[in-house]
C-alpha cells in the first residue's frame, strides 16, 4: 500500500497533554525494530523543556548491559499534539504518532509513519489484561499484525 494520503497513516490522538504525558513509561511490547531487539527492562523518559521541545531518555537491557538513546521530540503540528518528530541522530527525526490513549494516561499506543512500527506503553511495569485485550483488538483493526508483536520483559531487579 501506498504510503501517500491516510491508507497506511496513523493518525495520532490530537488532544494530548504533553505535561501529562511526560515522565516514565514502560514498554509492554513493541513491533520488532532495528537496534531494540533482545532489550528488557525498557522505559522511555519525557521531560518538556522550556524551549517546546521534550527530551527523550530510551534505556534498556541487553545481555546484562544497560542500553539507552538520548533525543528530543517536537510536535509536527500545534493543533494535533499528539503527532511528533522525534530524533535521536541528526539529521534523520521520524514520526513519533500517539494513536491511542487512556483517558488517565495509564497506557499509550505509539507508531510510527506506517504499520511497521509499534510499541505498547504503560505507567507501570505490567499491564492489566482487560487494558491490553482492548489495545490487541484496536491495533489489530487498525492493520498492525499482532502476531509480530514482541512481549518486553519487565522485572524488578534493574530499575531504570
Amino acid at each position: 500500500m501506498s504510503k501517500k494520503g491516510n491508507i497506511n497513516k496513523n493518525i495520532p490522538v490530537c488532544n494530548v497533554d504533553l505535561k501529562r504525558y511526560s515522565g516514565i513509561w514502560f514498554e509492554i511490547a513493541k513491533l520488532p525494530a532495528r537496534g531494540q531487539n533482545g532489550l528488557s527492562n525498557v522505559t522511555a523518559t519525557y521531560t518538556p523543556k522550556k524551549n517546546g521541545k521534550i527530551r527523550v531518555i530510551n534505556k534498556g537491557y541487553r545481555d546484562g548491559r544497560k542500553k539507552g538513546i538520548k533525543g528530543y521530540a517536537w510536535p509536527r503540528d500545534r493543533s494535533c499534539r499528539g503527532g511528533l518528530y522525534v530524533r535521536f541522530f541528526w539529521p534523520f527525526k521520524s514520526e513519533y504518532n500517539v494513536i491511542r490513549l487512556a483517558s488517565d494516561y495509564r497506557y499509550a499506543v505509539v507508531a510510527g509513519e506506517d504499520k511497521d512500527s509499534l510499541w505498547i506503553l504503560s505507567r507501570k511495569p505490567e499491564m492489566n489484561m482487560q487494558d491490553l485485550e482492548d489495545i490487541l483488538y484496536f491495533v489489530k483493526a487498525e492493520g498492525f499484525n499482532v502476531r509480530k508483536l514482541v512481549h518486553t520483559p519487565q522485572s524488578g531487579k534493574r530499575r531504570l
